[in-house]
């Protein structure tokens, strides 16, 4: 709360928008204009009674006025500036900041402009090493990127979307859903309101897919090989495509993504939110979710729900007068690659690269099934709770296995003592926090002995005469941006 008291970019980018001057904005909030200017230089809080009357006067989205964007912004171009391309600057934390708090659409399009350097940097590497082997030889294009657009939208919204909620409600009312038998109820509603009809395949009809529509039959196949809590959320899905057309191509249109298919892969990902709203509905999700404290195992079973789908779940329930506890998730698979990441609290996540191999989310491979609890500190200080589960995906019979990766479900360690998972570990003790940083490439700990890469901001250090835990030596000073 204090973070975000201390708007004072956002009021002088705000007096600014309007064409007024000091002076004038401060006698339409009936305050100093020697106060308000401490304000715009965060030498004062906004208290709530100024932030309402700045609501009132300006017609200003408080809630969006109060978000803490600017600090998402300034990470994100501390990972851009750490790039050993601006080694022989001198940027100070200070001043990227500043940037970010007069330039947020500058400071917005200097980190589009790296994701698009590194793009072009990456597939003229893939295109070189394509080369050496002139048989293979073939033009690569790059899909991470429009992932990255994507995840963006999910972080600027808190993973959290009003609209797909409202719609999921009326489907629980509209279709007479009840749990327990929730499938089918979907499938009663396709049936009646869609003349859309859903069948169990074997697997050999199905081969690689999970599901397909056919709109021609006007049928919905689903594999064998899914789980019951898998069936029924490809229903729900489903039924946002039929059902929920414009409601998506209206949300999509509204996050302004730059290509076809960041595009694609966002209406994805909300028909996939919605799915996950129907199987969970808010309120009465919300509701299990505090009286159990947050115990995944029976949220599973009351819901018809799988660990993964449960944890995506709790990330979303961020609704203005119902929030919860502001959780980030992260799917890894065994070599660490990251196909899942969402944050509605301030959890940092790498924008380029994997995750830290200090994190839990790692250790979970070592005892598949078993829940894993750890308290990480970041370099700044900050701590975090998170547990991490392995989870399997369906795979396809003895030559197709299935998939296994690890879930990490986590919050700011202000919210620990409302998980059951934390009962027992001592919140206070911040010494037994495990060290973690963003990535290998942009941590500052440099007597980390996991390190995989050196650090983007410190100078490598070689001395055949001495070694150490870690493989890296670096110079004391480095040229690391403060």
């Amino acid at each position: 709360m204090d973070k975000k008291a201390m708007l004072g970019a956002k009021v002088r980018r705000l007096r600014r928008d309007h064409g007024l001057t000091q002076a004038q904005m401060a006698a339409t909030l009936g305050i100093s204009p020697s106060y308000l200017n401490l304000i715009e230089h965060n030498q004062r809080p906004v208290t709530v009674p100024l932030l309402l009357k700045l609501g009132h006067a300006f017609s200003v989205d408080l809630q969006s006025f109060g978000e803490d964007e600017d600090s998402r912004l300034v990470a994100s171009l501390k990972e851009v500036f750490a790039d050993p391309l601006f080694a022989s600057g001198d940027l100070k934390n200070q001043d990227l900041r500043e940037l970010a708090g007069v330039a947020p659409a500058l400071g917005q399009a200097m980190v589009t402009l790296y994701q698009a350097y590194r793009g072009s940097r990456d597939d003229i590497q893939t295109l070189a090493e394509r080369v050496a082997d002139r048989d293979k030889l073939q033009l690569v294009q790059n899909a991470a990127f429009p992932i990255e657009e994507v995840r963006d939208m999910y972080h600027s919204r808190s993973n959290h979307f009003p609209e797909l909620e409202v719609a999921a409600e009326e489907l629980w009312s509209e279709a007479e859903l009840q749990l327990g038998d929730l499938f089918r109820g979907l499938a009663d509603y396709l049936d009646r309101a869609h003349s859309v009809r859903a069948r169990l395949m074997p697997m050999e009809v199905m081969s690689h897919a999970v599901r397909r529509y056919d709109r021609h039959s006007r049928r919905i196949l689903l594999s064998e090989m899914l789980p019951p809590s898998g069936r029924t959320f490809q229903l729900a899905y489903q039924i946002a495509l039929i059902r929920h057309r414009e409601l998506l191509d209206r949300s999509v249109a509204q996050a302004n993504l730059a290509s076809d298919e960041a595009r694609r892969l966002a209406r994805l990902g909300l028909a996939n939110y919605f799915a996950g709203a129907v199987m969970m509905p808010y309120d009465r999700f919300q509701e299990a979710a505090r009286s159990v404290r947050y115990d995944i195992d029976i949220l599973e079973h009351r819901f018809d729900a799988s660990f993964e789908q449960v944890c995506h779940r709790l990330t979303t329930l961020q609704r203005p007068s119902a929030k919860g506890v502001p959780f980030f998730m992260i799917r890894v698979d065994i070599a660490g690659n990251v196909s899942k990441r969402f944050s509605a609290g301030g959890f940092q996540f790498a924008r380029f690269g994997g995750a830290c191999p200090r994190w839990t989310v790692h250790d979970a491979f070592r005892t598949p099934g078993r829940v894993h609890t750890q308290l990480a500190q970041m370099p700044d200080g900050t701590t975090y709770f998170s547990i991490a589960r392995t989870v399997t995906k369906a795979g396809g019979g003895y030559r197709s296995p299935p998939q296994q990766f690890a879930v990490a479900l986590g919050s700011d360690i202000a919210y620990a003592n409302q998980l059951v998972y934390a009962d027992g570990i001592d919140l206070d003790n911040r010494d037994a926090a495990t060290p973690i940083g963003v990535n290998c490439r942009l941590c500052p700990r440099v007597d980390c002995s996991q390190r995989a890469f050196p650090p983007l901001n410190h100078r490598l250090l070689v001395d055949e005469n001495l070694r150490g835990f870690s493989p890296y030596l670096f110079s004391p000073g480095g040229t690391d941006v403060r």
